[in-house]
């Protein structure tokens, strides 16, 4: 059995398109929702990154919940005080950062740092390591994580308060931006009849 896989074909691709173009406005009214959100995100990033934490807190608790649950469906296996354990302690986890979404924050921060960290180290030795073509822009990346995260790590506990929030505002805005500019093309593709 054997499987192809390509490029759709461009009547697909157009059928695609169109779908698409009658509904530029919903893109359009999303990127600014979105844009507006960054602001509003960078305007305040003390509440942003504790709403990140809060968001966060419930989204391990409610896993945990599910965890627990879905636990019980597979008594019969081996597994199943590790995979009970593992929703017991999602809940406890997400649990204690509701309580604390301060202390929470702390801990998310410094997980941050502590990415940027090790993940800039690792994109920089592969990037020297490996040397493919255009190489030096990963490796500028990883060195800029490096840096951020480092930045991050000797400003902490203070930059808990602002950084998760900064992050947030400023990913909003570029996916804004990006669904801001979908919409504006998808508008200016002129419509077709399919065949």
């Amino acid at each position: 059995m054997s499987m192809t896989y390509g490029a759709p074909s461009y009547p697909h691709l157009r059928h695609d398109i169109n779908m698409l173009r009658r509904n530029w406005l919903w893109f359009v009214l999303l990127g600014v929702a979105m844009i507006v959100l960054g602001f509003l995100a960078l305007g305040s990033v003390m509440i942003a990154s504790l709403a990140t934490a809060m968001a966060i807190g419930a989204l391990i608790f409610v896993s945990g919940i599910a965890e627990t649950v879905g636990s019980f469906w597979s008594r019969g296996w081996s597994g199943f005080f590790l995979h009970l354990l593992s929703g017991l302690l999602s809940m406890v986890v997400g649990f204690l950062i509701l309580q604390a979404p301060v202390g929470g924050l702390l801990a998310l921060t410094m997980l941050l740092a502590c990415l940027l960290i090790v993940g800039g180290v690792f994109k920089m030795a592969a990037a020297a390591t490996y040397r493919f073509a255009t190489w030096g822009w990963p490796f500028v990346g990883g060195a800029l994580d490096l840096i951020l995260g480092i930045l991050i790590w000797l400003q902490w506990p203070a930059s808990a308060l602002w950084v998760i929030g900064m992050f947030i505002g400023i990913s909003f805005l570029f996916r804004g931006i990006n669904w801001l500019a979908l919409g504006f093309s998808l508008r200016a593709v002129s419509p077709e009849t399919e065949s």
